[in-house]
């Protein structure tokens, strides 16, 4: 359904993130991370796109670009007035931090 409506509007942030969340419900993270970038790239301040990318990218070992997703989205969500945003990506930080401190 995402994907058609997509055909029809293929800059739509919210479509965007709406497909690229089902596909990271999938597993599909690289093909995820590509329509949540673009979310983000026509709706810069679209805090939840944040979050699921930097989701998608921590599932896909890109830790360090996952990083720089997550500190940018905190940062918009704290802008936006969107606490629950920034509570659930200080908590996948925390789970980077320590992914990374593991190897």
């Amino acid at each position: 359904m995402f994907r058609r409506l997509l055909e029809r509007d293929p800059d739509n942030p919210m479509v965007l993130y709406s497909l690229g969340t089902e596909l990271f419900k999938s597993g599909e993270y690289a093909e995820a991370a590509g329509h949540l970038r673009r979310a983000i790239e026509n709706k810069p301040d679209y805090s939840v796109a944040y979050r699921t990318l930097g989701r998608a990218l921590y599932e896909l070992g890109e830790y360090g670009e996952a990083r720089e997703v997550f500190e940018r989205g905190r940062e918009v969500a704290q802008e936006n007035g969107d606490l629950q945003t920034v509570r659930e990506i200080g908590v996948f930080m925390r789970r980077l931090e320590r992914r990374e401190g593991g190897r």
